[in-house]
């Protein structure tokens, strides 16, 4: 990424400005079971707040100088049974190509005006909730100051809604979009110096320990079968590669109590199929991650291996992914999805020690 630097500001100028994005697009089939919810071409826009960053604080430099901000969004999804989806998010704007294109990644609550409903709208098996989580990226060619304040962008995105199965049914839905739109200057000022990247000596720890209690509620696929909290006790240690990057080894334990329940169901709803309903609901399993750092916060991933599976549901392996945010160097919170592929199995609220 190359900058250009005219000198040295003293004072971290705050400097903001709002963008909206028209959009619209496909719903992409990724279920063959939301097959019938696909019917028309949705649309929606996405109005955002953004703050600039110029490197007064290390990672800013380190990341390219990222906006962070939040965002509004609204959806027709053009089917009478899905309806129409309002949601909140927290973002950040990456820069490319001399700052001339722009990643934006957001992560926030989706709201939907027309949720499943055994008698009135049973068909919409997406969404069993009103409440939802949503992702959604932006990839955008951006201009800025075309016009006075006022500047272009265009490019597509991909706005994901999901409960997590807290609530059955829980397909989800996806939608592809092109997009464009404007964005608008709130400063006059245009001669804002971007700090210069330091140079920064290696940077590396020694192996810490992790210790983590993660809690919920779900249900499993069988509507109305009940939603029942689940626990699960993590014990991993990373080794801190860069001012970026750490890898992590560890292990889980699950007790999911929506999964007794589902044993105990499928051992009398469907005799001489290999589960007899008695069986143990315990699960564990042994992980690799990763752990992106963006200031105080961090992104995690991991990929997850049952080594312990009494009964089979959705397969041996799992992935996490969600955000860390550190209170102190050793105290942290944490919410995460875990999934099986496609599969949501749960949203994980988490808070752990890292000694």
């Amino acid at each position: 990424m190359v900058i250009g630097f005219v000198g040295l500001s003293q004072e971290d100028p705050k400097l903001s400005y709002f963008d909206i994005s028209y959009f619209k697009g496909n719903i992409a089939e990724h279920n063959p079971d939301i097959s019938h919810l696909i019917t028309g071409h949705p649309e929606g826009f996405i109005l955002g707040w953004n703050r600039k960053t110029f490197g007064f604080e290390d990672w800013e430099a380190r990341y390219g100088y990222p906006d962070y901000g939040f965002s509004f969004a609204y959806q027709n999804l053009k089917n009478r049974f899905l309806g129409e989806n309002l949601s909140l998010y927290a973002h950040y704007n990456f820069y490319f190509l001399k700052r001339k294109v722009m990643l934006r990644i957001g992560q926030g609550i989706g709201y939907t005006n027309n949720p499943y409903d055994k008698e009135t709208n049973f068909r919409n098996i997406a969404f069993g909730t009103r409440l939802m989580s949503s992702t959604y990226m932006m990839l955008n060619y951006k201009k800025e100051r075309i016009f006075d304040r006022f500047g272009f962008q265009a490019g597509f995105s991909l706005i994901h809604y999901s409960n997590a199965n807290i609530k059955a049914p829980n397909t989800s839905i996806n939608s592809i979009n092109f997009s464009f739109g404007l964005n608008y200057q709130l400063d006059d000022n245009t001669e804002v110096e971007f700090q210069p990247k330091t140079e920064e000596e290696r940077y590396t720890q020694p192996w810490k320990y992790n210790l983590v209690f993660r809690t919920g509620a779900n249900e499993s696929d069988i509507v109305d079968s009940g939603v029942y909290a689940f626990y699960i006790f993590s014990a991993y240690a990373d080794k801190r590669l860069n001012r970026k990057s750490a890898i992590q080894f560890g292990t889980d334990i699950f007790f999911s109590n929506f999964l007794k329940e589902f044993i105990k169901f499928r051992g009398i709803a469907f005799p001489g199929q290999g589960i007899d309903g008695d069986e143990d609901h315990k699960r564990i399993g042994l992980f690799v991650g990763h752990e992106l750092f963006i200031n105080k916060t961090s992104i995690v991933t991991q990929l997850g291996y049952y080594v312990y599976y009494p009964v089979d549901f959705e397969g041996q392996v799992y992935q996490r992914i969600g955000l860390k945010r550190y209170f102190s160097d050793k105290l942290f919170g944490a919410i995460t999805l875990k999934s099986h592929a496609a599969k949501a199995e749960a949203v994980e609220f988490g808070i752990g020690i890292r000694l």
